[in-house]
């Protein structure tokens, strides 16, 4: 089986990457586009480092709006599992992306320490047509909504009436609401900023903060992407920052704007962009004006990625091969082992590759 790709053509992987190597060594300006595990991240990172690359999640918008949230503005949060055990109120801020709906089933069916009904009540803050996890023995969540009132502009009128404040249009079962708030012990707040806008989020920690003045809450935050959230936190241990870090200077500089790789991409300030991903790079579509921009891809693929100068297929984290990678179950990282071992080499294997055929400027990690 072929696993790597000059253009169309099959190669050696010790050819592919050098080859590889040689379009990153000619590159004026190169970015990285990431999502794999924490191995893959800290190659990939070191890789940025010697090439003068700036790197971003592979969806970094979501991504962006929680880091944005720690690195601007600061936030309340608590442990999954200290939520699991205590929080006996539990408010789902808008729409959580699908790996996290487990989690939330389990919530709605386990019983607090600090519960006085030996159950949760469960909210939902959004628009009328927010959808909310599947919960267990046909339970519902009770909705509080603005109508088709955004995110941000429901959470701005919740933050007001529990302060006693009057709103052009009031909260749906807000009453409901303000009585579990004043019996609870420990209400959580569930966010992502998958389908939550910056403004809200930083709405969302205001209404912790005025709870916090009088009683006790605290927020739960359930990363958009696991893979995203781990190479974020990798960057950080290794750089200072998190994603949409870039070394064009030669040393790390974070700037969320600038270094915003699909915008870079889209402006034409790119001119290489190594993509890695356990997933399939779909093919863009055509554009009148053809791009200059190269492009390398790591995925996990049985052919060349249409459009890339170079493709070497590399397994998936958890399935091919073992890996160290972020658990929103825990809150912290975890090693998992191979679920489907099979001999395609990891994205740090391949990285590392690539690497050694780049001119020796800075200690790959160990």
């Amino acid at each position: 089986m072929a696993v790597a790709w000059i253009g169309n053509r099959e190669t050696l992987v010790e050819r592919a990457a050098a080859h590889a190597a040689a379009l990153l060594g000619s590159s004026r300006c190169p970015v990285f586009s990431l999502d794999t595990d924490i191995h893959g991240t800290r190659a990939a990172i070191a890789l940025a480092e010697r090439v003068g690359a700036a790197y971003d999640h592979v969806d970094g918008a979501a991504l962006s709006r929680e880091t944005a949230l720690f690195t601007d503005k600061g936030a309340m949060t608590v442990a999954p599992g200290e939520t699991r055990r205590r929080a006996d109120v539990v408010v789902i801020v808008g729409e959580l992306p699908k790996i996290h709906h487990e989690f939330v089933g389990e919530l709605a069916e386990t019983v607090p320490d600090l519960s006085a009904k030996n159950q949760r009540e469960i909210f939902l803050v959004g628009s009328s047509g927010v959808s909310a996890p599947p919960l267990n023995k046909g339970r519902k969540a009770t909705l509080l909504s603005c109508g088709e009132a955004s995110l941000g502009a429901t959470l701005a009128a919740l933050r007001a009436q529990c302060r006693g404040r009057q709103t052009s249009q009031p909260v749906s079962n807000f009453d409901d609401f303000a009585k579990a708030l004043e019996a609870a012990h420990f209400p959580v707040f569930l966010f992502s900023g998958d389908a939550t806008e910056g403004l809200a989020l930083e709405m969302l920690q205001g209404l912790i903060t005025d709870l916090n003045r009088t009683s006790r809450a605290s927020g739960l935050h359930l990363p958009a992407s696991e893979n995203g959230w781990g190479s974020a936190l990798a960057s950080t241990w290794m750089t200072g920052f998190p994603l949409r870090t870039g070394f064009a200077r030669g040393f790390p500089e974070f700037d969320p704007w600038r270094y915003d790789v699909a915008r870079m991409i889209a402006a034409g300030e790119a001119d290489l962009h190594l993509r890695i991903s356990s997933s399939i790079v779909q093919p863009q579509k055509k554009q009148k004006k053809k791009s200059r921009m190269t492009m390398i891809a790591l995925a996990k693929t049985q052919e060349p990625v249409a459009g890339a100068a170079v493709t070497i297929a590399i397994g998936e984290a958890g399935v091919d091969h073992e890996a160290v990678v972020y658990s929103s179950r825990t809150g912290s990282l975890r090693s998992v082992d191979a679920r489907a071992a099979s001999e395609l080499p990891s994205a740090a294997t391949i990285i590392r590759l690539v690497a050694s055929h780049v001119s020796a400027k800075a200690a790959l990690p160990c």
